[in-house]
């Protein structure tokens, strides 16, 4: 286990959420509820980043949004954390590559909305992440068909698992991905700091 770092067993089926969070807000948290029921997952942990490569803006102080985060996510099975900056890892595949080191047999589920899989392919070693961990991916306001037409999309087709096999998830080896479609929350980040609810 990572020193500070949220308990896990051997076998569990931990789900990994990870995101600037900058701000949070209840389209977060109802994927979250969302993919613990439909992946069968014992728990989801938030991976706050520090920074996300992909934006040039840096995001909100660290500790304001883990501290945000904890106040909307209210749930017994969900543990908001802040790992990347615990392993020190600035990518995807470092981080993954660093919990599969401190929790080894832990069974972790990568989860990401169908917007990121849409630009996935811009990720740093995004073909090691899908060859690493199973993927879940949840439903976006206007994203379903760029997610479904998307270079990873494309490139991993022979691996989708069927969103009616979705418990199966934690339990495939990877590569393997599952894309859920169902009720969405139309509510981005970005769409709270341009109407000034959250400034940074």
């Amino acid at each position: 286990m990572l020193p500070g770092g949220p308990a896990a067993d051997a076998g569990q089926r931990i789900g990994l959420l990870g995101g600037s969070f900058d701000p949070p807000h209840a389209g977060h948290v109802h994927i979250t509820r969302w993919a613990l029921r439909a992946f069968g997952l014992d728990a989801i942990w938030w991976l706050v980043t520090p920074g996300n490569p992909l934006k040039a803006d840096a995001p909100a102080d660290l500790e304001r949004r883990i501290a945000a985060a904890r106040a909307i996510m209210r749930h017994p099975r969900v543990r908001v954390t802040d790992l990347e900056r615990r392993l020190a890892t600035r990518y995807t595949a470092e981080t993954l590559a660093g919990l599969r080191r401190h929790y080894p047999g832990t069974r972790f589920v990568w989860l990401m909305g169908a917007d990121n899989l849409a630009s996935f392919h811009r990720w740093d070693r995004w073909e090691e992440i899908l060859d690493t961990v199973p993927v879940g991916v949840l439903a976006r306001p206007g994203q379903q068909l760029r997610a479904g037409l998307s270079p990873a999309a494309r490139r991993f087709a022979r691996w989708r698992v069927p969103q009616s096999e979705a418990r199966s998830l934690p339990f495939r080896e990877p590569p393997a991905w599952c894309l859920l479609n169902g009720p969405m929350l139309d509510l981005s980040s970005s769409g709270l700091r341009a109407l000034g609810v959250w400034r940074r």
